[in-house]
This record gives structure tokens, C-alpha cells and sequence, in this order.
């Protein structure tokens, strides 16, 4: 059985109740407030599927990691937390935007050299498709929607710094390894 995470959502009851009740009083609508709400419950699985990165804001549920070997990282994940990425060459993966509200890009910024990463103070990131589907240096996803997705080959084995055009200077950055035998996190194999 999985793990699952619990995500509330807090909606107002009044305008619901005052819609179905079509402007009529009665003794249930009235002895309700507008302010009144209730919990609405939706899962999401702990892992993604094999393959994917997801993305949101640092700020929520990834969050952001300090990783042992290439230092402060954040908003991609392929698990529920940020952590470094890592993949095999010659996949394709899914890159997810997991938020409801917010749109996001994931483009390659560069190759990332010896830890730690050293990530530009104020890379140009494009918010337009660049580089075909094929993730390599330039590689740029365009925007993905809330709840949206987009697909790109790993090309070429090589630590690469990634980052969201949108959201780059709130933390949205990382380093993605793409080596046979790497797993993601702090634990994969240089």
C-alpha cells in the first residue's frame, strides 16, 4: 500500500447553499452562515511514476533540500521532497507541474561542473519550447499549465543545472544527473 499525502481545501459553503437553494428561505439555508466551510480531501501518491519530475513552488509541498554534494536545491522532485534528480540516458521522462495555480518551465541552464552547483545569479530562461523534445544544454520546456505535462529525451550523460523561468529567483532550481546506474537523491553513483 502506498503512502499518501493529504491535501485539505477549504471552500466557502454560502454561495453553494444560496446557488441551490435559488433565493428561497428555508430553515436548513438559513441556519447556515457564508462563512461556514468544509474540508474537501484529495490524495496524491507519495512517488510519482518512474520517469517523471515533478515540479511546483519551493514554498509548496517539495520544498527545498540542502543535498550533501551539490548544495541547496528545490521546487523538482521525483519523489514528494526536492532532491537532486537522476536518470539513465536514453529515457524520456515527464516533466509535471504538480501545483493547481501556477505555471512553470523547466530549462537547462548548463552543465554543472564539480560540486557544489554553482548556479548563475540571473540566467536568461525562456518561456517558449527550445530544443525539440531533447534535454541537453538550451533545452527549454516552454510553459506547462497546472496539472500539465510535457515529455523530453535524455540525450547525453552529464550533470546539468536546471531552473524555472518563472520562479528561478524563489528557489526553483536543481541539478539533474543523467548517468547509467544513477537513482535519484543524495545517494546516487557519481
Amino acid at each position: 500500500m502506498k503512502n499518501l499525502r493529504v491535501i485539505a481545501v477549504s471552500l466557502a459553503l454560502g454561495s453553494a447553499v444560496a446557488a441551490c437553494s435559488g433565493g428561497r428561505t428555508s430553515a436548513v439555508s438559513s441556519s447556515l452562515t457564508p462563512s461556514m466551510p468544509f474540508a474537501i480531501t484529495v490524495t496524491l501518491p507519495d512517488n510519482l511514476p518512474k520517469h517523471t519530475i515533478g515540479e511546483e513552488l519551493p514554498t509548496e509541498g517539495v520544498g527545498t533540500k540542502k543535498d550533501p554534494t551539490w548544495g541547496k536545491v528545490g521546487g523538482f522532485t521525483q519523489t514528494k521532497k526536492a532532491q537532486v534528480l537522476a536518470f539513465p540516458p536514453g529515457i524520456t521522462v515527464t516533466i509535471r507541474n504538480l501545483t493547481s495555480n501556477d505555471v512553470h518551465t523547466l530549462n537547462v541552464i548548463g552543465k554543472a561542473g564539480k560540486p557544489p552547483a554553482h548556479f548563475p545569479a540571473n540566467p536568461s530562461l525562456s518561456t517558449s519550447a527550445h530544443g525539440g523534445g531533447k534535454f541537453r544544454i538550451g533545452y527549454a520546456s516552454g510553459i506547462i499549465n497546472p496539472g500539465k505535462s510535457v515529455k523530453a529525451k535524455l540525450v547525453k550523460a552529464g550533470t546539468y543545472l536546471i531552473g524555472c523561468a518563472f520562479h528561478y529567483q524563489e528557489g526553483m532550481r536543481d541539478v539533474i544527473v543523467v548517468k547509467a546506474g544513477a537513482t535519484p537523491g543524495p545517494d546516487f553513483q557519481r
